[in-house]
């Protein structure tokens, strides 16, 4: 299985249950709510509105991110340098720290959990770089300086997870 057709498969376990949560819960929770007369001032009426646009607007999400994901090709992600999905361990050279960094898609970008965008100053900074190089990077704090220690590309990870 391919490197997209993998991230697929995880979204797809993310979107089947809110498209259930769309067809089937929400609309008996609509109908149920409607039961109890004047919408005007229905709070399980209007919470479950709500829901029911969240879910579609998780669901757009869903689907965007699905279609862009099936025009990824393993052959456009380098396998000896820094890319997509490579976890890159760095030396921030100004107080001799390790870091280890995940490379992902904007969306899933969570910093707190080691998650960097690809398009963030740091991600462009480490794409198609190498161990033993050295960037400068430039952050809302000033100039950051890492040493590239180690790194794996997607194409060594069997768990797209961590």
């Amino acid at each position: 299985m391919g490197i997209a057709d993998r991230l697929i498969k995880r979204l797809e376990q993310e979107i089947r249950p809110l498209e259930r949560e769309l067809k089937v819960e929400l609309p008996r929770q609509l109908a149920e709510a409607a039961a109890h007369g004047d919408l005007s001032e229905n709070a399980e009426y209007d919470a479950a509105k709500q829901r029911k646009e969240f879910v579609q607007a998780q669901l757009a999400r869903l689907y965007d991110k699905r279609q862009s994901l099936s025009g990824i090709s393993e052959l456009m992600i380098p396998r000896n340098s820094i890319g997509f999905w490579s976890k890159v361990k760095v030396l921030d050279l100004d107080n001799d720290e390790e870091i280890e960094y995940r490379l992902v898609s904007p969306d899933e970008s969570d910093p707190r959990n080691d998650r960097i965008s690809v398009s963030s100053p740091i991600g462009r900074a480490l794409l198609g770089k190498i161990d033993g190089d050295a960037v400068d990077i430039e952050t809302p704090r000033g100039t950051k300086a890492y040493e590239i220690l180690e790194f794996s590309t997607v194409h060594e990870a069997s768990d797209l997870d961590d």
